[in-house]
């Protein structure tokens, strides 16, 4: 639930690299959200989009000011729980690891493969241990809600996936042909610096959340883009972003006439192993946004 300090969202939009505004948005207030894990990447933006409430944030910062590994996840995530939000919508631009995902193609993926090591993907510890249940990460009712808002633009210059698997690697630096076709014996369909840290971080505050990934190159595996560059990436970013814009556009709609069920908002009911009559006092505080429902203050 939102605090009585904030306004309320019931639909969180994290835009990525090309993402930094979200067209249509009414009654606008920029709100910045302090949590017990620092402030997110910048102040989010809380209006309505086709009559929902919605919450935008742009997951680098306006000015693309943090590196991947700098992006302060647990902030983001948490503040989006604090404003209330339950759907998250997630946008990004990911390389192809698979000649059937072409650039300027949205893939849906359902899996992930986390390669991170300096990152803190959990809100627990300090004395309370949670073990979410992440074997089917992405929420399939809200990936369909995305899925049909998609078909029903008919954009005819994109195609869309609606399942495949996402490689979390640590970046800056994009992958070396060797990691490249490793990641792609491995059957793995995209790969990016991102999501696979928010959704562990979402389904922990028990937020639904799907990713739509945005192809915008093949990797360096492939012989007509044997080495990626940033030029090359925001070349197709921009031809992305207006298609995000409007798939997000009409999900969001759906989303607010019929909200769906997600396994997400009760991940927490066993998922605690701590006994709480002796678990900190602090840490109980800390994460009162994710524990309010079952350890109320």
């Amino acid at each position: 639930m939102a605090s009585s300090s904030f306004p309320s969202a019931l639909v969180g939009i994290i835009g990525g690299s090309g993402l930094y505004k979200i067209d249509g948005l009414e009654n606008t207030e920029e709100v910045l959200v302090d949590t017990p894990f620092g402030l997110p990447s910048d102040k989010i933006l809380v209006g309505t989009l086709e009559g929902v409430k919605v919450a935008f944030l742009a997951r680098h910062g306006l000015s693309h000011s943090f590196t991947p590994s700098e992006v302060p996840y647990r902030a983001n995530i948490y503040a989006m729980k604090k404003l209330g939000v339950k759907y998250i919508l997630s946008a990004s631009a990911v390389g192809s690891l698979q000649e059937e995902h072409r650039p300027l193609d949205i893939v849906l993926v359902d899996q992930f493969i986390d390669k991170t090591t300096r990152r803190i993907s959990t809100f627990f510890g300090e004395g309370i241990v949670a073990h979410v249940s992440f074997g089917d990460p992405i929420c399939k009712n809200l990936k369909a809600v995305m899925a049909e808002a998609i078909a029903e633009l008919k954009i005819s210059d994109i195609r869309v996936a609606t399942e495949g698997t996402y490689v979390t690697m640590e970046g800056p630096a994009f992958s070396s042909k060797a990691e490249s076709k490793l990641h792609r014996s491995w059957g793995a369909s995209v790969i990016g610096m991102t999501n696979g840290t928010e959704a562990k971080l979402a389904r922990e505050a028990e937020i639904a959340y799907v990713s739509m990934c945005m192809v915008t190159d093949y990797d360096c595996w492939h012989p007509d883009h044997d080495n990626v560059t940033v030029e090359m990436v925001v070349k197709t970013l921009h031809q992305n972003a207006d298609n995000a814009r409007a798939a997000i556009k009409a999900a969001v709609k759906k989303i607010g006439i019929a909200p769906p069920t997600s396994e997400a908002h009760s991940a927490l009911k066993f998922a605690i192993m701590t006994q709480m009559d002796k678990a900190p006092k602090a840490t109980i505080h800390k994460l009162d946004a994710i524990l309010k429902p079952y350890f109320p203050q």
